[in-house]
Order: structure tokens, then C-alpha cells, then sequence
């Protein structure tokens, strides 16, 4: 690998990597992306990179996803591991509809406050 005047790079690209070869029909790995906006901020799902390793895919993932907004962190995770729910179990989730008393949108909590502020003042 050529060497870069970039110290971003530098730290993520070790001098002595070598060049990787490809075979017939060899793809890089697909890689998650989240971003983090703010300290604090939970991760948000903003898109995927492909690269031959993780190295690289934080680089990729830096300038496809942290260049132009704020972003104060990055999680890079391979798609192989991430483990999820089949298509077909979905009917697991059926008897979420039925509990409308947990869907907080369903507490009118700021007309509330607002009604007890204005008793409180008047």
C-alpha cells in the first residue's frame, strides 16, 4: 500500500498492510454502519459499507457517512453478526397492538404541565 500524507489514515491503515488479492467470485464483507450525533446520543442506523476488513471499513464508513454532518462516534458492526427475528416469526409480535397503555404517545403529559401551570399562576 502506498504510503499517505493523511495521519487520519495512518492510524487506521497500518504501514505494513499488505495488498489483498482476490480470488474468482471473492466479494469484500458487508459492514453496519451507525452514527453517533452527540455525546450521549444513542446510535442510529445510517447506511452500509463494503470493505475486506474492519480497518478499512471504519475508513469507508468515516468518509461515506461522517463527512458532511456532526458525528461524534461510529459503530461498525459485519452483517454476519448481527443476530435478528426471521420473517416468519413475526407473528411473535402479534399481541403488541393490544397494549395500548404501553404506547407513551397515548399520555397527554404537556397539556398537563400546561394546566397546571396556568392554575398554579392565576
Amino acid at each position: 500500500m502506498k504510503s499517505s500524507l493523511d495521519p487520519r489514515v495512518k492510524r487506521v491503515v497500518p504501514e505494513n498492510q499488505e495488498t489483498i488479492a482476490f480470488k474468482a467470485n471473492d466479494h469484500f464483507t458487508t459492514y453496519q454502519v451507525f452514527t453517533q450525533k452527540k455525546t450521549g446520543a444513542q446510535h442510529e442506523h445510517v447506511g452500509i459499507v463494503h470493505a475486506p476488513n474492519k480497518e478499512m471499513a471504519m475508513l469507508f464508513a468515516k468518509e461515506q457517512y461522517a463527512r458532511r454532518g456532526k458525528v461524534v462516534g461510529l459503530w461498525i458492526v459485519r452483517t454476519d453478526h448481527i443476530f435478528s427475528t426471521k420473517h416468519e416469526d413475526m407473528d411473535m409480535f402479534a399481541s403488541a397492538p393490544e397494549k395500548k397503555f404501553r404506547d407513551p404517545a397515548g399520555f397527554m403529559v404537556k397539556d398537563k404541565i400546561k394546566a397546571f401551570k396556568e392554575n398554579r399562576n392565576g
